[in-house]
């Protein structure tokens, strides 16, 4: 009769003990609370990976914790213009949103995407609902204005992105509706304007809003970067919002992750406990980050 498990099988029996077992505080410690996910880049692209990502998200739900989904799709959106023929005008990287291309990003957006990620999470078990940021006026809108300044005349130039938008209003009432059910709400980053007008908002920034308006307890960014890095390469395992302020200022954090955490800082600063930047390509990045003593990525907190 041969034995049930080898000597090695037992050694993973006993490792996932030992996972569980020290996850357990965590789960009484956010039991109730609200996880706000920004869910993009190469996690989003890759099946495995998404597949992987929308059974953790139904593991958060089933263990108490009611997570919020926000979702971003630059690529997708790139790929259905070209496809469309629609031509896009650039300003200093950022891409000019007449009315033919804000339809072409609702389209996909709150279509194709969102439909995709409610479809994978409900594969995995759970009750996904999608939503954009009009449905409910659960995100309200209003240009987002930037300026430029002339190198001639050192003078400050508007710059119109046209429907281009930042969230001006929250309102979380259906969000805590949700809360109190068994449905996972996934949202896509369109906000609607005073006059019914359609702005795009960058996931970053919508998921943020969102994230202090419900109070969450955490709001992860997964990025495909590991987190915030020192000077030397290194992982930085935590930051308070003053240290995230120096480490902006004396150029260790630039480039693309300084939105990032500037994001992280006003969801902090508007009420959410801590803001975490993880690395969405490694799997269950969500899960480690959570439930584990090291974390995964850069945990921003008030300090």
């Amino acid at each position: 009769m041969t034995s049930r498990k080898t000597d090695a099988g037992i050694k993973d029996v006993h490792a996932n003990a030992k996972v569980l077992s020290e996850a357990l505080p965590y789960m009484r410690r956010f039991a109730g609370e609200s996880f706000v996910i920004k869910y993009g880049g190469h996690a989003m692209g890759e099946e495995h990976l998404a597949q992987l990502f929308a059974r953790d998200v139904v593991l958060l739900k089933q263990v108490g914790i009611n997570p919020i989904v926000v979702h971003g799709g630059g690529p997708q959106i790139n790929s259905m213009l070209k496809r469309l023929a629609v031509q896009s005008n650039f300003i200093d990287g950022l891409r000019v949103t007449d009315q033919e291309t804000v339809d072409v990003v609702e389209m996909v957006l709150s279509g194709s995407i969102n439909k995709q990620l409610v479809t994978a999470i409900n594969g995995q078990g759970g009750f996904a609902i999608g939503l954009s940021g009009k449905d409910g006026n659960l995100i309200k809108a209003r240009k987002l204005k930037r300026t430029k300044k002339d190198i001639d005349t050192n003078v400050e130039q508007i710059i119109d992105l046209g429907f281009v938008g930042e969230p001006s209003e929250i309102n979380p009432h259906i969000l805590d509706f949700f809360a109190e059910s068994d449905i996972i709400p996934v949202i896509a980053p369109i906000g609607v304007g005073e006059k019914g007008e359609t702005f795009n908002i960058n996931a970053d920034t919508a998921a943020g809003a969102v994230a202090g308006a419900v109070g969450a307890a955490r709001m992860l960014m997964l990025t495909d970067v590991a987190g915030v890095l020192d000077k030397d390469g290194k992982l930085i395992s935590e930051l308070t919002l003053g240290e995230a302020r120096k480490l902006i200022k004396d150029g260790t954090i630039s480039g693309g992750m300084i939105p990032k955490v500037e994001t992280c800082m006003q969801a902090v600063e508007g009420g959410v406990e801590a803001a975490v930047i993880v690395d969405g390509r490694v799997e269950h990045a969500i899960l480690l980050e959570i439930f584990t003593e090291k974390g995964a990525g850069t945990l921003i907190k008030r300090g």
